[in-house]
């Protein structure tokens, strides 16, 4: 779904809005304005299946041994690597 987040130029209202059509005007729920510009998103989404980063690993995500992790995250429940 064409879903963006928005902020406002007059009041600083931060809101998400559907924009169906690129040349949809959108208008700050809070004051009415048209002032508004659109923030840059980070984009999410998930998997139907393991994720499986380490070829150690079985299908559930965990190896027999020690707990494998990304760079990011130092092992545990990580939302960038599924781990």
């Amino acid at each position: 779904m064409p879903i963006y987040e928005f902020v406002c130029q007059k009041c600083g209202e931060e809101f998400e809005e559907l924009v169906l059509k690129e040349d949809s005007e959108v208008f700050c729920p809070k004051c009415h304005s048209k002032e508004v510009n659109k923030l840059m998103s980070a984009c999410r989404f998930k998997t139907g299946g393991p994720i499986v980063l380490d070829s150690s690993k079985s299908a559930a995500g965990t190896s027999s041994g020690s707990k494998s992790s990304c760079a990011g995250c130092s092992g545990g429940n990580c939302s960038t690597c599924g781990l």
